[in-house]
């Protein structure tokens, strides 16, 4: 390995920024017994923690330039760790400390990031005794998470990082939530355009409803509801910035009349609508509070109402990785499906259609991070290096974690089970063209 090599780098697709190891010290003869002590503890610490993560195929190159590998020539990258204080982290909890070493430049990926993610996450443990470890920890996970002051404070750290700094990645619509891709081929924003639209049809909603939304980002959904669906809507959310934001949207659009953007918690939903809808909330909302979320629900919906909850979800009950957790999600809890029936059966609902759009959201994240890369300067000039670079592997991060299967994309739509108003087959969600209401009203 040379000296060019260790220090190439660049962005997600092909490494980090440019943080050259230091220089090789000369040998000192009366110190190469006592250093080849220590090497051999160090190397004995990487191959313990290589091993407990599945042996991934990648290189270890120590501050020291000593190259650790348990593979024979086949890795798909190496790891640059800077300093022995960042080896010790590593090795004590590789799932936290990964991110906030990587963060802090004192670990480096010398190589496609994106394949490293992915030939970590092929092998990591995945053992019934962790999936049964993670399972009995839930309950004490989500516990108080997200009470009303916490919620509150969980979403500030998230959402109201500052609409300029999303704005920068996300499309013209500013729909932070999986896109649906008719094709492969559809642009982001027709992707987004085209979930908004989706969603929509599944609601069935007809002209002079009432909808009310928990959780509306800024404010696409609602505003698309109301031009080309001719609904009302009643918004919550209790991110500032964002409510801030729609509010301007719908005064611009002149849909104030349609839309009320309400900044406060979905617990404090008054009133009574014959849909429900929720896009990428129910992720904040901890499984200590379905029961409360299905209440709300119950108390907001006519007999005939129906309603609809997108959410990232999980093949199994588990906490979030401590990294994202700690850093970028705070309180962040994705459900399993089953754990989604506590919102539902307790109130006799009745579950109408599951869709998993997990690749959508991988193919989502692949357009985010393109354009994340494309403004990584501007957005080191906004906040600083350790924020950009988390936010780069929290983006790749999910991306993979999408792409493998560890996380899904759930869509369940539900009803009162009196509720026949029901479409015969599916068809009408893909008849091609579709003309929503506002079509023939001349608004789309």
């Amino acid at each position: 390995m040379d000296q060019e090599q260790i220090e190439s780098s660049g962005n997600a697709t092909s490494g980090g920024m440019n943080y050259p190891l230091p220089a090789a010290k000369p040998d000192i003869e009366r110190r190469r017994t006592q250093g080849n002590r220590v090497f051999a503890a160090e190397k004995m610490l990487v191959m313990r923690m290589l091993q407990s993560i599945g042996n991934p195929p990648v290189q270890i190159v120590l501050w020291n330039r000593q190259v650790i590998s348990n593979q024979d020539g086949s890795a798909v990258a190496r790891v640059l760790i800077r300093d022995h204080a960042a080896l010790l982290k590593l090795v004590s909890d590789p799932e936290l400390y990964f991110g906030e070493l990587y963060s802090e430049q004192r670990i480096e990926v010398q190589g496609n990031l994106l394949e490293f993610l992915e030939a970590a996450y092929r092998v990591w443990p995945k053992n019934r005794q962790g999936i049964s470890l993670k399972k009995l920890s839930v309950p004490f996970f989500d516990t108080a998470r997200n009470t009303l002051s916490a919620a509150r404070r969980n979403i500030h750290h998230h959402y109201d990082t500052g609409n300029d700094f999303y704005q920068l990645w996300l499309d013209e619509r500013m729909v932070y939530t999986c896109a649906y891709f008719p094709s492969q081929n559809t642009s982001l924003e027709d992707a987004q355009l085209a979930k908004l639209d989706y969603i929509c049809r599944k609601l069935c909603l007809k002209p002079g409803e009432r909808v009310v939304e928990a959780g509306c980002g800024w404010g696409a959904l609602a505003l698309h509801m109301a031009k080309y669906y001719g609904v009302k809507v009643a918004a919550y959310n209790i991110s500032r910035e964002q409510i801030t934001y729609a509010r301007q949207r719908a005064h611009a659009e002149s849909l104030d009349g349609q839309v009320e953007f309400i900044e406060d918690d979905y617990r404090n939903v008054l009133g009574e609508f014959d849909a429900f809808v929720s896009v990428g909330m129910l992720e904040h909302v901890g499984t200590d509070h379905y029961r409360e979320l299905g209440a709300v629900i119950d108390r907001s919906l006519k007999d005939n109402g129906r309603g609809l909850i997108h959410t990232i979800g999980l093949n199994y009950p588990r906490p979030m990785d401590a990294w994202t957790e700690r850093h970028i999600f705070p309180g962040a809890s994705p459900p399993s499906l089953a754990q989604m029936m506590q919102i539902f059966e307790p109130y006799d609902f009745s579950v109408l259609d599951v869709e998993n759009l997990r690749l959508h959201y991988a193919m989502t994240l692949e357009h985010w991070l393109q354009r994340y890369e494309g403004n990584f300067e501007r957005v080191t000039e906004m906040f600083d290096l350790k924020f950009a670079r988390a936010w780069r592997l929290y983006l790749a991060g999910s991306l993979t974690a999408f792409k493998m299967g560890g996380m899904q994309l759930f869509q369940v739509s539900f009803a009162r089970p009196s509720h026949n108003h029901i479409p015969w087959t599916r068809q009408y969600l893909y008849e091609n063209p579709y003309t929503p209401w506002g079509a023939a009203n001349g608004k789309l």
